[in-house]
């Protein structure tokens, strides 16, 4: 599993812009920044909908002001669905809605977990984490089923 200190690895991840959908790779996002980035099981389900992406998009400009440049939110589910939810969720460019449909990124930082028992298949946990220039410098990673460590509220006091 990735680490405080480690290195943001390269990988490509889609996104839905008003031209489609287009490929953005960790590079790009996270490349002299300051990058707040959450990751959820799943767009639409329950506590990613009623708290973890909302807390987000209610305090952007709280992360913002401690020097966040972008905040992101990543699932394993296709640029569409994330595109869909973002609106659901009135997203409004707030966040950066990434799609990481195979789960390239998830297996390279080691935070995927075994859905299937719910008919979700491979998918991420759910975290929290907190990069300057593309290395990791907080990480808070969820035990199974809670929601605790990787809300904004959490992300802002470690910030």
């Amino acid at each position: 599993m990735i680490k405080v200190g480690d290195r943001i690895p390269s990988v490509k991840l889609k996104h839905k812009t008003p031209d489609g959908i287009k490929d953005i790779t960790t590079d790009e996002i996270f490349k002299g920044k300051k990058v707040v980035l959450f990751a959820l099981p799943g767009a639409f389900t329950p506590t990613c909908s009623a708290k973890h992406l909302p807390g987000f998009v209610q305090r952007v400009g709280e992360l913002k002001a401690k020097g966040v440049d972008t905040i992101a939110c990543l699932s394993v589910n296709d640029a569409f669905v994330m595109d869909a939810w973002g609106k659901d969720q009135h997203v409004d460019g707030k966040v950066l809605m990434l799609a990481d449909g195979n789960g390239d990124f998830t297996r390279a930082v080691g935070l995927e977990m075994d859905g299937t028992g719910y008919g979700m298949g491979k998918r991420s946990r759910r975290y929290a984490l907190v990069a300057q220039d593309g290395v990791v410098k907080t990480l808070n990673v969820e035990n199974p089923g809670a929601f605790e460590v990787s809300s904004a509220e959490a992300i802002l006091k470690a910030l």
